[in-house]
């Protein structure tokens, strides 16, 4: 089986066929990652409900959690207006990023200017 024609055909891919995913904990609203989707690991994620990504650094298919167990349990998937980024609401077990920390985004808070109102 593959990825829903319908669905296919609103994705806008980059060059190499990839879709950004940002994750987001389903109840919370907290953004956890971001990460990256080809039309198989849409379907994958679709049809298993167990999130599924393509990592660009191994060139494979990952299911989040399967070697760390840090499962993302998917809630829903939904698609931005323009189809070039795909939004997944999951129920995060455990740390959501590989450096073990809850989110991705914990690290490096970056300076905003004060800007005249």
């Amino acid at each position: 089986m593959s990825l829903d024609p319908k669905v296919a055909s609103r994705l806008k891919r980059t060059s190499d066929g990839l879709v950004p995913a940002v994750v987001q904990q389903y109840d919370t609203g907290e953004v956890l990652m971001l990460a990256w989707m080809d039309d198989e690991a849409l379907h994958r994620t679709l049809t298993t409900g167990r999130a599924t990504y393509w990592s660009r650094s191994r060139s494979s298919y990952w299911v989040k959690g399967d070697t760390s167990g840090h499962v993302q349990h998917v809630k829903s998937v939904a698609l931005d207006c323009d189809g070039d980024t795909i939004l997944l609401k999951v129920d995060q077990v455990g740390a959501a990023c590989h450096t073990g920390d809850r989110t991705c985004f914990d690290a490096d808070q970056l300076t905003v200017a004060s800007l005249p109102s």
